[in-house]
């Protein structure tokens, strides 16, 4: 018989007693020192895109999200700080049953933050393959930007869709591959910055968030007659920094946010040694698999959205 999984009591959270990968190791501190540096992401203007850019990929029609999370179980995995969940249910967690489960110590700020926030929730530090069966089953699976830092995203989904209750909805979001030099660089940067602490990491990718801060600036468009199918580029105007943003480097900018902001977004891309791409097919092949029904499966260029129910 399998060994239950080992828990320890710390500062009022239960956390996982155990080993987990190098990669999945070196994932989990990468996080733990992201969500620790609160200033890189709790300006207003950080809030309102995060929170519309949310509300836009996990709106179902007819279903709003208070019908969504009220008097439900629901499992935030990956919960970091609790950033993507306030942002998006707000008060109305409050009205649920909510557990935030995280591999890293984010956990210990998203506790803070929800007790600022006035909103209530329990928390777990554990890998999603080691929640405990005593937590039984969960009405809402939520996971934003998170299954594919874990050893094997199919594994992870197909691990957590065994613990959707019926009629219960899983939502979450995956990276996409990108065009081929993007995907290039993504992993020749990585591999950089592996071998650095996460102070040294942080600091290295700044001058490349000031290469997306000076090419926002230039505010300037091209427009390509032809699509560039070697690169996987097709044709239309574009904005500069977009362009070599999505086909060349990942190099981010808003107007409106500051350099340390953007480096947030940039380390959290760059960072984690765990970070794998798919394809909308490869999505909806696991989602079948596992026997869902899927309400929602939304392609942009930086991800996949998806939202599917048990039946």
């Amino acid at each position: 018989m399998e060994k239950a999984p080992e828990f320890r009591l710390v500062n009022g959270i239960f956390r996982f007693v155990g080993f987990v990968s190098n990669d999945q190791q070196q994932t989990s501190d990468t996080f733990g020192f992201k969500w620790k540096r609160r200033q890189s992401y709790e300006s207003d203007a950080m809030h309102a895109m995060s929170r519309q850019w949310l509300r836009d990929r996990y709106c179902l029609p007819g279903l709003d999200a208070a019908e969504l999370v009220r008097g439900k179980r629901i499992w935030d995995v990956g919960c970091g700080s609790g950033y993507s969940a306030l942002l998006l249910f707000g008060e109305l967690l409050n009205e649920s049953d909510y557990i935030g489960i995280d591999v890293s110590e984010a956990v210990d700020v998203a506790k803070a933050r929800f007790a600022e926030n006035g909103i209530l929730g329990q928390f777990l530090q554990t890998p999603l393959e080691h929640i405990p069966t005593e937590l039984g089953e969960v009405d809402v699976l939520f996971s934003e930007g998170v299954l594919h830092h874990s050893d094997s995203t199919k594994d992870a989904v197909t691990s957590l869709a065994k613990r959707l209750a019926p009629g219960g909805r899983f939502m979450f979001y995956v990276y996409k591959k990108k065009a081929p030099i993007r995907e290039f660089a993504d992993d020749h940067i990585r591999a950089q910055l592996k071998p650095l602490s996460n102070e040294e990491a942080w600091e290295k990718l700044i001058p490349l968030s000031e290469l997306g801060r000076a090419l926002g600036r230039l505010n300037a468009t091209i427009k390509l007659e032809s699509p560039i199918d070697l690169l996987g580029i097709p044709a239309g105007e574009f904005n500069v920094q977009r362009l070599f943003y999505w086909y060349f480097c990942k190099a981010f900018y808003r107007e409106n946010w500051s350099l340390e902001e953007m480096n947030h977004v940039n380390f959290d891309w760059y960072r984690p040694a765990n970070c794998h791409r798919h394809t909308p097919d490869e999505v909806r092949a696991w989602l079948d698999e596992c026997g869902l029904v899927t309400e929602k499966l939304q392609e942009e260029e930086a991800g996949i959205t998806v939202i599917a129910r048990r039946p």
